[in-house]
């Protein structure tokens, strides 16, 4: 089956989970700057999610660069993202209209791990397609990184039970270890060109 549309979908997916975070940004009642602080957790909490959104949509495309053709069970885990994707403006909503408290903060975690389960998941079964001495197996590698963002998830959930401000840290710091994207495959697409 032709990549194309997987890709497609994926991309109007991701730009409508952006759209409805966006329209959680209420207008403020006043005119002055001062009737923006009321909306501060709620701007912070769509500017995190909206690099974290971002962020899976600029791997999600490097991924599928070094893919030919997909199967079914691409197309299932593929969903599999997209719904945890899609899960997002809830919980940043949540978050943000409650200011940053426990159980919102842990719920936001609990679907940002579900969200990194299911995007190992999608390149582990485009992986096995692709087969082990494929570009993409070589670009996707050990995914460090993949398994320190999942440590680092699991511990902030624990954390949020006790310090949720000390969670949100540690969610920030995943998105700024990913906010660079991963050219590993870049990379490796190239040296298999020269």
């Amino acid at each position: 089956m032709n990549k194309g549309r997987i890709e497609a979908f994926s991309d109007g997916v991701i730009a409508i989970i952006i759209t409805i975070m966006v329209l959680e940004l209420k207008t403020p009642h006043g005119e002055t700057l001062h009737a923006l602080l009321p909306l501060l957790p709620v701007a912070l909490s769509y500017v995190l999610s909206f690099v974290y959104v971002g962020i899976y949509w600029n791997n999600h495309h490097h991924l599928f660069h070094a893919v030919k053709q997909v199967r079914g069970g691409v197309l299932w885990a593929n969903l599999h993202l997209l719904f945890w994707l899609s899960i997002i403006p809830f919980v940043t909503s949540w978050m943000g209209e409650n200011h940053f408290s426990q159980w919102p903060v842990i719920m936001y975690g609990v679907v940002l791990l579900m969200n990194a389960l299911a995007f190992i998941l999608l390149s582990k079964i485009l992986v096995i397609q692709a087969g082990p001495d494929s570009t993409l197996a070589k670009a996707v590698g050990k995914d460090r990184k993949g398994a320190i963002s999942l440590s680092i998830y699991i511990i902030s959930v624990c954390v949020a039970f006790v310090n949720p401000t000390i969670s949100l840290a540690l969610y920030t710091l995943v998105a700024i270890i990913w906010f660079i994207p991963d050219r590993r495959i870049e990379r490796v697409l190239l040296n298999t060109k020269e």
